[in-house]
């Protein structure tokens, strides 16, 4: 089953971040085989991270859950909230396949955050600038909660611009680049 975890910072916990990044690289290590697409999303500066996105692959949702809260820097308190639902890999691959440059434009996560009837639930027609792609889910995955995107964009408005706005009660655009030890 596959999971959408967004760790959200808490403000002024880029120190302790920091700190904790190679336990948090040494915890993630420990998920290489089953991780979809991870990496820190930015403030406008480019340089404060707000976030930790990790999209990964477990048996079930007791191991999501641990997976979330067992992180190191969630246990430190450097995270102020999570986001974790069910998700589904509409691209059937991991970001290691994107055939784009990585370090090539700019990189967001876009979040529609929503209830109802389901939105955005198809591929849009250009996949080139998709590095994933897929739904949020309840945790039996039966109800479609939001859509969760990590694309290529020229800016924040064309990446907002691949989910229908107006199908969701919040989008979200978050500047995020694609993480793990370099």
């Amino acid at each position: 089953m596959e999971y959408f975890c967004y760790h959200r910072d808490r403000p002024g916990s880029a120190t302790l971040r920091h700190a904790l990044l190679e336990e948090h690289w040494s915890y993630m290590d420990r998920y290489a085989k089953q991780l979809i697409a991870r990496g820190p999303t930015f403030a406008d500066d480019g340089e404060t991270p707000t976030g930790s996105v990790h999209i990964v692959d477990l048996p079930d949702a007791a191991a999501a859950r641990a997976f979330a809260f067992d992180e190191p820097n969630y246990q430190a308190g450097a995270y102020r909230d999570v986001l974790l639902r069910r998700w589904r890999n509409l691209l059937g691959r991991t970001m290691w396949d994107f055939t784009g440059d990585p370090s090539d434009g700019n990189r967001y996560l876009v979040l529609g955050l929503g209830s109802g009837p389901a939105a955005d639930v198809a591929l849009p027609p250009d996949r080139d600038e998709l590095i994933a792609y897929g739904p949020l889910l309840s945790d039996d995955g039966a109800t479609w909660l939001g859509t969760a995107v990590l694309l290529r964009a020229p800016d924040p408005a064309a990446a907002r611009a691949v989910l229908t706005a107006e199908r969701y009660a919040d989008v979200e655009v978050h500047d995020w680049v694609f993480g793990g030890r370099r």
